[in-house]
């Protein structure tokens, strides 16, 4: 990586890390209507009538005699309705519960999509640390396998695909970096506008799922280019070389605290490596 590279991909970190800072201390209210909170909770105070409420970060609490004309959603918390209150329209949690007292009303659909135990409470954490170890080690060890299945299918059906990605990646990592911090911001202001939309709720699960396909094939391109780097003096085949890398990249993921950071980063080189792979101005020559 040229150092020129290099200080660019400095650059955006530290913007990335800032953004996240600012977005976590971040409130926003949209002609008085729309309520929402990065980094914390929102309170729907007494008499007071919004179109929504959104919380990223903290729980949606709606005082008695207050209204939610559309949606009360919740990231990481609650929607706690008091007694009185009334959400016109749905209410989701994802990351905790739905508590309503008697006389709230909520007229739409009400969903949590969490469990609230995990490593939430630090004493619960410090108890089941090794079983949660022990279930994250089993669920990456399988993920692994899944993409070697995937990979090697690539790699006999598209020959050039994945070795592509990893040349382009060994081009131009630092571009390939950047293309991923981006990609990362877009989707992540997307499924906020998302958010505090009631008809763009629904289109966030596939926002995720179609950012997790792209970075699970981008990833593949960058365990061949982890192989490939580790053999690079050797004459292996392409296909020993993507399971090498894949192997070392998979004993990564399992370090205790780091893990999480290996993942992070495998996803934003390989979601990154694809966009620059498609939407790049030049595509790489494969060596004969």
């Amino acid at each position: 990586m040229k150092w020129q590279q290099l200080i660019l991909v400095f650059i955006a970190t530290i913007c990335l890390i800032f953004a996240g800072k600012a977005l976590a201390q971040t409130d926003v209210n949209i002609n008085n209507t729309n309520l929402i909170r990065f980094g914390g909770g929102v309170t729907v105070a007494e008499n007071q009538t919004v179109e929504n409420a959104s919380a990223f970060g903290g729980s949606v609490t709606v005082l008695p005699n207050a209204r939610v004309l559309d949606t009360a959603i919740a990231f990481g918390g609650d929607v706690i309705l008091k007694k009185g209150s009334r959400v016109d329209g749905d209410a989701y949690s994802f990351g905790g519960k739905i508590v309503q007292e008697p006389g709230a009303i909520i007229s739409g659909e009400r969903a949590t999509f969490s469990d609230r135990h995990g490593m939430m409470s630090d004493s619960y954490g410090r108890r089941s640390f090794f079983p949660w170890y022990f279930f994250n080690a089993i669920f990456r060890i399988s993920a692994a396998v899944v993409a070697g299945i995937l990979g090697l299918i690539i790699l006999q059906t598209n020959p050039q695909f994945l070795p592509n990605l990893a040349t382009k990646l060994r081009q131009y990592p630092g571009l390939a970096a950047l293309w991923g911090i981006g990609a990362i911001l877009s989707i992540i202001f997307a499924t906020v506008l998302l958010a505090i939309t009631l008809i763009g709720i629904p289109l966030i699960p596939i926002l995720s799922l179609s950012a997790v396909v792209t970075s699970l094939v981008g990833s593949l391109g960058v365990a061949l280019f982890v192989g490939q780097h580790i053999d690079r003096n050797s004459q292996q085949s392409v296909f020993k070389q993507f399971l090498i890398g894949l192997a070392i990249l998979t004993v990564l993921t399992l370090i205790p605290f780091l893990g999480g950071l290996v993942v992070f980063l495998i996803n934003l080189f390989g979601l990154g490596v694809i966009l620059l792979w498609k939407f790049g101005k030049d595509q790489p020559q494969m060596a004969a």
